[in-house]
């Protein structure tokens, strides 16, 4: 695969070359590609398309455009999604490989409970039957994030108590392109990107490589690599019929492939170990790797019988494979997981010892799993907008989805012992026989959106239907070869509506409050009988422009029926993936955006743009019950949800020139639990506060070159962001990255 790029590049660019000069005069600029029609933003594959979108919504929403992403040139979702408000992050390998995500106070772990797409399909590896976020999209390829939130996201689906981030890929451009960005800095970190495209009267393309690595800022005893090595390969092709045709059609073609090893373990450190040398990994996870493919198949099709109507319809296949082969477990006469090693390590003395490695141990001491895992997720999708009216504007939404997804797990666990102080295998494990099963799911999902404009008001009534069928074939830890002499079978449906309604109404151009009700959901697993996570959930905002002070101030009540949870390997859970009923909960918050450019119309030369962002999220338990989770434990009514920080804020500040620009973010977490509970958080069972700095600067030479610098953690802050999976684990230390880009 790594020969793919340079074969599409240079295919595409003897395209370019081959095509008549004329087609270059007529360029295209319908399909895929945003359409203003009025006040209405249609692109086949966004939620939003554009900030004036965004702003338009009688729910929240936030867009990041390509060039808000350009600012700090991150790598990190997590870094990225610090400035919208609402939303709530931990992290974990602080380079934002797996993160885990929270809008609005849902469950964090691996992204599940919200709606990841790319392109408006669903990207997590298995959506309905193990939505586990093993794989995210790399970020730093995309050129707009779209972060919906309230009631209008009833559009998407399955999960619609948080909301939904939909990540936008390199479009097809207007005519022909390139860009190459090549950076480097410590720890061995560098980046390649190159982008190719063009359009025509007729076709379009763009191709894409981009690579992202780094030796990692961990150091393991005895040494070794603790970085990663990720390379996505985009391609994408669009043909369509002359633009003053009666009936406008387009096909669109989109081929994604990417690779990943990463250095990556579920082991961190003890509180001692962590105040002594954050960076610090034992030598029992030298042998921890992360090794995972991902494909991505998207074929859309645009009917647009006129500008007031159109029909978008898109066929997906996603494939994600991979294999965690990491440290597990101490076997010292009785196995102990790792996890309740490092929670207390004066209990589990002799289990912590043998992580350090410093002396040799006997045979099948340490259980390294691999955690071998396949998932496919595909579907099609149809999507039909139309619009009419004047005095009274309407708009109407219908859509349509049949989705399929699976998780097949092929699990099984090595031994190993240390041998002069290096790990060696002494006993191979039977393939299949830590886990062995298939979970699935088949879903059938409907909704419709209608918009009625009426002058200064707007009301957005709309409804949702999902029908989904989840099940589990389980061949058992003794039948390696499945050949079902020991299966078993279960299944659960669910059966759903979910409506929603959303109004806005505008005072002045510069004044507006909007506010909404829907329905929360969040599918099952597949236990026959398990009830779906519900909720109610309400928002009421303004969104304003004072004297040059443009923003919103939201508040938020999610009042849920039924929290569900998940057991997850990455929560301290045992790793099966089954739900269990959390009980009644309520989450509350503000969340507070405000811009303004200090300098104002003082000068023509230089603009001082200053954002501010603040989160207030409030939770409460209104219900007892106990779990094996480690991150609930036993909940009584009236603790706190863990992982969720009560206050954060993040302030960018930014100097802007037509010859340069330097932009400074500063961001606070407040400090949180990390099991449930209520009153002073134990020490144990805290992520302190930390307040982080990161400083960036642009040098624009001509109109092709381009200079930076981007710094992350400028003072060198250390801080833990989680104890999940097993132990205590850092953030990002300083790193300074240096680039270059050429575009033309």
């Amino acid at each position: 695969m790594r020969r793919f790029l340079p074969t599409i590049v240079i295919l595409l660019l003897g395209t370019h070359f081959g095509i008549s000069q004329e087609s270059n005069d007529s360029k295209d600029s319908i399909t895929l590609k945003t359409e203003v029609l009025n006040e209405v933003t249609v692109n086949g594959n966004t939620i939003l398309g554009s900030k004036f979108e965004a702003k338009n919504r009688t729910g929240s929403a936030n867009y990041i455009s390509e060039k808000e992403l350009q600012k700090f040139s991150y790598n990190d979702i997590s870094r990225i999604l610090r400035s919208v408000p609402g939303v709530n992050i931990y992290e974990e390998d602080g380079f934002g490989l797996r993160p885990n995500i929270s809008l609005r106070g849902t469950s964090p772990e691996r992204s599940a409970k919200i709606n990841l797409m790319e392109d408006g399909v669903l990207i997590a590896p298995a959506p309905y039957s193990a939505p586990a976020a093993y794989y995210f999209p790399t970020i730093g390829r995309m050129q707009a994030v779209e972060i919906l939130k309230g009631s209008s996201q009833v559009q998407y689906g399955p999960n619609t108590t948080g909301g939904a981030i939909n990540m936008i890929s390199t479009q097809i451009p207007d005519q022909f392109m390139g860009r190459a960005t090549l950076s480097a800095g410590n720890f061995n970190s560098k980046n390649t990107q190159i982008v190719v495209g063009d359009s025509f009267k007729n076709f379009g393309f763009v191709s894409e490589y981009y690579n992202y690595n780094s030796d990692g800022f961990k150091n393991i005893d005895g040494g070794g690599n603790t970085g990663f090595d990720k390379s996505d390969y985009l391609a994408k092709f669009r043909i369509n019929t002359d633009e003053g045709a009666k009936i406008y059609q387009s096909l669109h073609f989109k081929i994604q492939f990417s690779e990943e090893t990463a250095n990556e373990t579920y082991l961190g450190l003890t509180d001692t170990d962590f105040n002594k040398n954050p960076y610090r990994r034992y030598r029992a996870s030298s042998e921890d790797l992360m090794d995972s493919e991902h494909q991505q198949y998207q074929l859309t099709h645009l009917l647009k019988f006129s500008p007031a109507f159109a029909i978008t319809t898109t066929g997906y296949v996603n494939k994600f494979k991979r294999n965690w082969y990491k440290l597990d477990d101490v076997n010292l006469g009785e196995r102990v997981g790792i996890n309740n090693v490092l929670s207390d390590p004066d209990t589990y003395a002799m289990e912590y010892n043998a992580l350090l490695g410093n002396t040799d141990s006997t045979e099948d001491v340490f259980g390294i799993k691999a955690n071998n895992r396949k998932y496919t997720s595909k579907g099609i999708q149809s999507i039909a907008r139309m619009r009419w009216g004047a005095d009274w504007l309407q708009s109407l939404e219908l859509g349509i989805r049949y989705h399929e997804d699976e998780e097949d797990r092929y699990q099984w666990v090595d031994r190993y012992g240390f041998q002069n102080n290096e790990l060696m295998r002494t006993t191979v494990g039977i393939k299949g026989a830590d886990a062995n099963r298939i979970s699935n799911a088949k879903a059938i999902a409907a909704h419709t959106l209608y918009k009625l404009n009426l002058g200064r008001f707007t009301l957005t009534p709309g409804i949702r239907y999902e029908n989904i069928v989840l099940g589990r074939i389980n061949y058992g830890t003794n039948d390696g070869s499945r050949l079902g002499t020991d299966l078993s079978e279960r299944e659960n449906q669910v059966d759903v509506w979910i409506p929603g309604i959303g109004a806005n109404y505008t005072f002045t151009d510069k004044l507006s409050i909007f506010g909404g009700v829907h329905k929360g959901f969040s599918p099952p697993g597949n236990t026959e009988g398990q009830d779906a996570e519900r909720s109610i959930n309400y928002e009421l905002g303004t969104r304003f422009n004072y004297h040059g002070i443009q923003g919103e101030v939201i508040g938020y009540y999610n009042d849920y029926q039924n929290l569900l949870g998940s057991d997850l390997a990455a929560s301290g859970g045992t790793g099966s993936l089954d739900q269990f009923n959390a009980g009644e909960v309520r989450v509350s918050g503000i969340e507070v955006l405000l811009n303004y450019n200090l300098l104002n119309n003082l000068s023509q030369k230089f603009r001082l743009p200053v954002t501010f962002t603040y989160t207030l999220t409030d939770t409460e338990f209104l219900s007892s019950f106990e779990s094996d989770n480690d991150i609930f434990g036993e909940v009584t009514a009236g603790d706190e949800m863990p992982y969720i920080a009560k206050n954060q804020f993040n302030l960018n500040f930014g100097l802007m020139h037509k010859k340069f620009a330097v932009d400074l973010g500063a961001r606070y977490i407040d400090a949180f639990r990390t099991q449930a509970g209520t009153a002073t958080i134990p020490t144990n069972l805290r992520v302190d506060s930390n307040f982080v700095v990161d400083l960036a600067g642009r040098y624009f030479y001509n109109d092709h070159f381009t200079f930076s610098a981007n710094i992350i953690n400028l003072f060198d802050t250390t801080y833990a962001v989680s104890r999940v999976p097993a132990g205590l684990r850092p953030g990002h230390p300083f790193g300074i990255n240096f680039s270059i880009a050429y575009g033309f």
